[in-house]
């Protein structure tokens, strides 16, 4: 199944729910002081969450774009390395505002992914809040009796799991509750007859994996950190869209899957390395072709890579694709900027932004690759030197200083610094580095 197809089957399925199907939100916000990109599906109901908006529909569905790189859900450094970790992914959900609430939600995500998707039942896993004595909230038998009713064999499906794992908050105070994750396994049968599933829910295996997370607005927790009953209680779900077409498409990474191997496809032909060959080639593979969706979306919203706050972080996870390309599939010149009409080709349909912005997102592509290019091949090549140098010395730490030049002379970026010492197993003398900084800016008030 195509994820195109598989896209419209998700919003066909809660359109007959009575749904109104909204567009994704930007990647990129403008609007929030607390919040530079769109981290999670219900970012943009977070003030009818709050009770600062009141709902116009009470149901909705959609599939919104998000991105996260950096606080508390930073998935940068893992991603290329593994087979399900993203910068920009699609979380497609449903939202119920004071409408529907777990037994709707529960019964309706079963019936998608098991009547519709014809997902095998013992394949999948649901969780369920366990309680927490100290705050005086209990398990949640609701949840716990509308999941018996789905399984035909409930047994050891359901999982009691914990605060952290089971209760969703939206930050220190504000509207929460318990939440229901559906995990599912697609391990060999010969795996799973040794080892069931539930012994590796939330373990961190690449194959037993959350797929939906359904969650249960019923609480509001106030600044002296109490818990109180939500006068009106929301459903807020979100269920990885890669993830899903992995499982759907009978794969083993989101990588294999249609949303990725054409953008691979043509990384290939462009460079001549193919996919599958070398762990060395399919790792850059994969960085740049989740890292053109994320500077693709971002450019598309409106935000272009430069020096400050967002755009930093654009410009930083473009800065690792091209890193990429130069060292893992020995590419000096720039071609990342070629790779947007295959990503406009892939997923126009859904966000026509791709392909009304395509020209202005290749040029800004470029104009970055062709700037960044000329300072990468000699700052690695320092680099090589400078980490040959310290194990021949037994040492692991970068001085501060050297760090610094590189940046100062030779526009090499810091952050870029410390990502090569940790593949290195190295660190960067980071407070070094910051004093250099003060003592440079101290320098320039003098000369000023």
């Amino acid at each position: 199944m195509k994820s195109n197809e598989l896209r419209q089957i998700f919003f066909e399925f809660f359109r007959s729910k009575g749904h109104i199907i909204v567009p994704s939100a930007p990647m990129v916000v403008k609007n929030d002081p607390t919040l530079m990109f769109t981290n999670a599906g219900m970012n943009q109901f977070k003030d009818i969450f709050l009770g600062n908006h009141n709902a116009t529909v009470n149901r909705v569905a959609n599939s919104q774009k998000c991105l996260r790189v950096s606080g508390k859900h930073n998935d940068l450094e893992e991603v290329g390395h593994d087979t399900y970790h993203h910068t920009m992914f699609e979380m497609l959900g449903n939202w119920s505002f004071g409408d529907y609430f777990k037994k709707e939600a529960i019964e309706w995500a079963w019936e998608l992914l098991t009547e519709r998707l014809k997902i095998p039942e013992d394949r999948l896993y649901a969780t369920i809040f366990e309680g927490n004595t100290e705050e005086n909230v209990p398990k949640d038998d609701e949840a716990l009796m509308y999941w018996r009713e789905c399984f035909d064999n409930p047994g050891d499906r359901i999982i009691e799991g914990s605060k952290k794992d089971n209760f969703w908050e939206m930050g220190d105070t504000g509207p929460c509750g318990p939440c229901s994750e559906i995990h599912i396994d697609i391990r060999e049968d010969s795996e799973r007859s040794r080892l069931p599933g539930r012994e590796l829910i939330n373990k961190g295996h690449p194959q037993v994996i959350e797929l939906w997370n359904l969650v249960f607005i019923q609480y509001n927790r106030k600044n002296d950190g109490v818990l109180e009953p939500l006068p009106s209680k929301h459903v807020d779900t979100g269920m990885g869209f890669e993830r899903l077409c992995m499982v759907l498409q009978g794969k083993k990474s989101n990588y294999d899957t249609d949303i990725f191997q054409d953008i691979i496809t043509e990384i290939s032909r462009i460079t001549g390395k193919p996919y599958g060959k070398t762990e060395k080639w399919d790792t850059a593979l994969r960085v740049i072709s989740d890292h053109l969706r994320a500077v693709s979306f971002s450019i598309a919203d409106g935000q272009i890579p430069s020096n400050n706050k967002a755009g930093y972080v654009i410009r930083r996870i473009l800065r690792r694709a091209v890193r990429y390309g130069y060292t893992g599939l020995e590419m000096e010149e720039p071609f990342i900027f070629r790779l947007v009409p295959a990503l406009a080709r892939t997923m126009g349909s859904q966000y026509p932004e791709l392909v009304a912005r395509e020209d202005y997102i290749s040029k800004i592509i470029f104009e970055e690759e062709q700037s960044f290019l000329k300072t990468l091949g000699k700052g690695l090549r320092m680099m090589e030197k400078m980490i040959s140098d310290l194990r021949k010395e037994n040492r692991n730490v970068l001085p501060g200083r050297a760090a610094f030049e590189m940046y100062d002379t030779f526009g090499f970026p810091v952050d870029l610094t410390q990502l090569i010492l940790r593949e290195n197993d190295m660190h960067l003398d980071i407070t070094g580095f910051e004093s250099e900084m003060q003592l440079q800016k101290s320098r320039s008030r003098e000369d000023a």
